[in-house]
């Protein structure tokens, strides 16, 4: 039986001071290839840390974490930061986009750093353009996008790179409802076509679009999807 993508166990990451702080506490969870996962928690639930441990920006105070059955807690950091170019892509909620490269440089500059094929980077790019609907842009600069269009731009960055896992942060954090929507249909389509993809989030709308929800709150994890819910009682019916 294959390995899960991704695999937390009993990770706790825990921050020095007076009292410590455990940010996550004793966290397990797995995720197979081709799951649409989506965690959800209020702000200072342990989301922001989750995050920098599953796209291995942060490391687990203990516990082990993962990908493709390989242990991560022994890689060095220059191990760890091929894994993220090579495996792992990132959507923020603030974009982070280069402001003085077109948006199509934007999209190719994640490729020079991950070793794709000089020959290859610029049929990729466009291509991932022209998924999110935005390779008529591809010459503009960010600061003439509108916020939708900056997140469309981040997604193809993310998914020109081919990663094993898209993991995506407050994703729709800076958009008004209408273009959160519009954002959200582009990650039910990628699902679709077999991307891994993990979304952290506070907003139940989003969270609804996964195909399975987590939960998280003061740093511990509930599936809600393993919940059974009691069997509804019997009405009694009075004379």
């Amino acid at each position: 039986m294959a390995a899960p993508l991704i695999e937390l166990q009993n990770v706790t990451r825990s921050f020095s001071g007076d009292p410590e702080v455990q940010a996550l506490k004793s966290v397990s969870f797995s995720v197979e290839k081709g799951e649409y996962v989506s965690v959800v928690g209020h702000s200072g639930s342990g989301k922001s840390t989750m995050l920098n441990i599953l796209g291995l920006l942060d490391r687990p105070t203990v516990g082990e974490y993962r990908i493709d059955g390989h242990l991560t807690g022994t890689l060095s950091e220059a191990e760890r930061a091929a894994v993220r170019a090579l495996r792992i892509g990132f959507v923020f909620q603030s974009f982070h986009l280069l402001p003085r490269r077109s948006v199509l440089n934007n999209v190719l500059m994640p490729m020079v750093y991950n070793g794709t094929p000089r020959a290859e980077r610029r049929d990729r790019a466009v291509e991932a353009l022209e998924r999110v609907g935005l390779a008529h842009r591809m010459n503009f600069l960010p600061g003439t996008l509108s916020g939708g269009e900056k997140q469309r731009c981040a997604i193809a960055r993310a998914v020109a790179c081919r990663p094993s896992l898209l993991l995506a942060d407050e994703p729709t954090g800076a958009l008004d409802i209408a273009t959160a929507d519009s954002i959200m249909d582009l990650f039910d389509e990628f699902n679709a076509a077999g991307q891994t993809i993990i979304v952290i989030t506070h907003s139940a709308e989003v969270a609804a679009r996964g195909r399975r929800t987590l939960q998280i709150n003061d740093g511990r994890l509930t599936d809600l999807n393993a919940l059974t819910l009691p069997e509804p009682a019997e009405l009694e019916i009075a004379a």
